[in-house]
């Protein structure tokens, strides 16, 4: 009962990996959504007739996008990983969270 409860911690082996696999999946996400989302919104920023509401259904389309593809990978991850490296699952969770909002800086440009 006590080796269920002890927490294994992972090296920084597992720490880069993680980076990297985390780069790797903001990257193809971010894509992803870019092009599923080409069609919504107005790339000028500056024009006379652009409107709020074409941006504001392509940023909550991306946002919602990209939170559920993170949703599924978290779930995913929780039950292929050993338990020694699940400890790392949250936060990489969570600063997914953030990038998901500054990735609206370059879809908007």
């Amino acid at each position: 009962m006590a080796a269920d409860v002890r927490s294994e911690v992972s090296g920084p082996r597992a720490f880069l990996l993680g980076l990297v696999g985390f780069a790797a999946f903001e990257t193809a996400v971010y894509y992803l959504l870019r092009w599923a989302t080409s069609g919504l919104g107005e790339r000028n920023q500056f024009q006379a007739e652009n409107t709020i509401v074409r941006n504001w259904v392509k940023t909550t389309a991306f946002l919602l996008g990209h939170l559920t593809l993170v949703i599924i990978a978290v779930l995913v991850l929780s039950n292929l990983l050993p338990r020694r490296y699940r400890s790392q699952i949250i936060p990489w969770f969570l600063l997914s969270l953030l990038v998901m909002f500054l990735l609206l800086w370059p879809l908007f440009e």
